[in-house]
């Protein structure tokens, strides 16, 4: 059971920044969210939309990965989600003031866009688990779950190619 609740607890520390604090704060600030988006798309239709959209992507794939029901493309969909708002909204590159040493509103900006890098490449650990196989796995099965809160680890497959060449001392 310890497991269980580590796991869970792990996947929580991911999602937590978006549900409930981000998805909340585009409710509770609404103007202010839809302000940040018109200044990358000045319409309010579409701002409205990114917006309805972000919502919508930090509420339902932070459930699918809390959940482990398609947790794998939920995590993939996340780090594009991080990928996106840092290259949209986290814009080091056209402050006026970025410096490496002294006040910089800047410098804040690119660690900003660091941490939604990072936050993307954890959820890409998440969706592969950290392996070439799993690489692989995903790609070949995109809508499998990674079985978060399995007690058991899952048995490996082997295709009858592969043993025959096993059998005959040859590796694949």
């Amino acid at each position: 059971m310890f497991g269980v609740v580590v796991s869970f607890l792990i996947r929580l520390a991911l999602v937590a920044l978006f549900l409930p604090f981000s998805a909340l704060d585009k409710v509770l600030n609404h103007s202010e969210a839809m302000d940040k988006a018109k200044g990358s798309v000045h319409s309010r239709a579409l701002a409205g939309a990114l917006v309805g959209a972000g919502m919508f992507v930090e509420v339902v794939m932070s459930l699918a990965i809390l959940s482990g029901f398609y947790d794998r493309l939920a995590a993939v969909i996340l780090a594009g989600y991080c990928a996106v708002t840092a290259l949209l909204w986290k814009q080091f590159w056209n402050t006026d003031d970025f410096r490496l040493k002294g006040p910089s509103k800047g410098r804040a900006v690119f660690w900003d866009f660091m941490k939604n890098f990072a936050l993307a490449g954890g959820f890409l650990i998440l969706a592969m688990g950290g392996t070439a196989y799993g690489v692989q796995h995903l790609i070949q099965h995109p809508l499998s779950s990674s079985h978060p809160y399995a007690l058991t680890a899952p048995t490996q497959r082997v295709e009858p190619a592969e043993a025959n060449h096993s059998s005959q001392g040859i590796s694949p």
